[in-house]
């Protein structure tokens, strides 16, 4: 009997463990981890480890507290949607308290690590929080540009980590913010392409002119071209400290033509096969991107 006690203790605890875990969505905050530290890295000389792990630690829990928040807000419509369908709150596995104790712990972990760091680094990830949170989660229902709004706490990490190691934002944070900004459309476009009819049964329109169209491809092509344009800009010296090798920026633009590639596939062939190629594409480029720079600037 009591093994089966032992073992019933431990499959709960598990599951509740794996549903933090979804409600936080740990791969998630670990991807915008690893964008703030590549901006940290791209800001300073010597590698302050201690301030390293903070920025890691601070920036896990800001983005975790902001998909607790975003899940707690879209409950029922994660419901009505095959991929959110099993998400802790709709499910009922998770009550609502118990996800708001989680966000809020979280928000208040989040900013109080990134104030030990400086009060410019939480102040920024306040406002992310708040944004994604606050404005961006609430617009979905209401408007395509509710993308424009997610993209403004989506870039806010990669400068992040620059404001973390510097105190200051200025021309290179603002550089670094541009980059993740505008990559996001062409990714969120993406997945709101091979999303759409789902998205559509919960009331989220996440295309452009909400429309699944070649419109909605045109717009992806021009913010891919816009990305690739600043993402190689620092190549031109006009970017303060953060200065990017020429053969750096010929890799990068590569990069970018690759991602470009399958942009113009599902502008001809508006399939969803090619929308994921693209989805993929974006995230190997920004991951790919963020490594070359810190690797060009210890080459420097």
């Amino acid at each position: 009997m009591e093994t089966t006690v032992i073992t019933d203790d431990k499959t709960s605890m598990k599951t509740i463990l794996l549903d933090i875990k979804q409600l936080t969505k740990v791969g998630l905050s670990l991807s915008v981890v690893f964008s703030s530290l590549a901006g940290y890295l791209l800001a300073v000389d010597v590698v302050n480890y201690s301030m390293l792990f903070l920025l890691a630690l601070g920036g896990f829990f800001m983005v975790g507290a902001s998909n607790a928040f975003n899940q707690i807000i879209e409950k029922d419509t994660d419901a009505i949607m095959k991929r959110t369908e099993n998400r802790p709150l709709p499910t009922g596995r998770m009550s609502v308290n118990i996800a708001l104790s989680i966000a809020l712990l979280f928000t208040i972990l989040g900013i109080s690590i990134l104030y030990s760091i400086n009060p410019k680094t939480a102040l920024f990830g306040a406002i992310s929080i708040f944004l994604y949170t606050s404005v961006y989660t609430p617009l979905k229902p209401v408007t395509p540009l509710a993308v424009f709004v997610g993209a403004i706490p989506g870039a806010i990490p990669f400068m992040l980590g620059w404001v973390a190691a510097t105190n200051q934002f200025g021309l290179e944070a603002g550089f670094l913010f541009m980059i993740q900004f505008f990559w996001q459309f062409p990714h969120f476009w993406a997945i709101g392409w091979l999303q759409y009819e789902e998205y559509k049964k919960a009331g989220f329109n996440m295309l452009p002119m909400g429309a699944k169209d070649k419109g909605a491809v045109k717009q992806i092509i021009l913010y891919t071209l816009v990305m690739i344009i600043v993402s190689i800009a620092p190549v031109l010296k006009l970017s303060g400290a953060f200065y990017i090798h020429p053969l750096t920026a010929i890799i990068v633009g590569l990069l970018g033509v690759f991602m470009l590639y399958f942009a113009i596939k599902l502008h001809k062939s508006e399939d969803n096969i090619d929308a994921r190629k693209l989805m993929l594409a974006s995230v190997l480029y920004i991951t790919v991107v963020q490594i070359i720079y810190v690797v060009d600037k210890f080459l420097h």
